[in-house]
């Protein structure tokens, strides 16, 4: 015979899986360190930096798109 299931707990449970996965994820996106946090900034800051460093004088960093007759 099968076995039986109670749909109720069985919701909780899934729930709950759910929310730990999600609190694990929050833990990995804000459990950071200010310090780590600014450097991160400081990484993308230079990064930013270097590539607007490589554009030629003059140019437009970003093309606007013609316009469709």
């Amino acid at each position: 015979m099968a076995e039986i299931v109670n749909l109720r707990r069985a919701r909780k449970q899934r729930a709950r899986q759910d929310a730990e996965k999600q609190a694990q994820q929050n833990r990995i996106s804000f459990g950071r360190t200010k310090a780590e946090r600014s450097q991160t900034e400081a990484e993308r800051d230079k990064a930013a930096r270097g590539l607007e460093g490589h554009l030629l004088p003059g140019a437009d960093p970003e093309p606007k798109p013609e316009p469709k007759p």
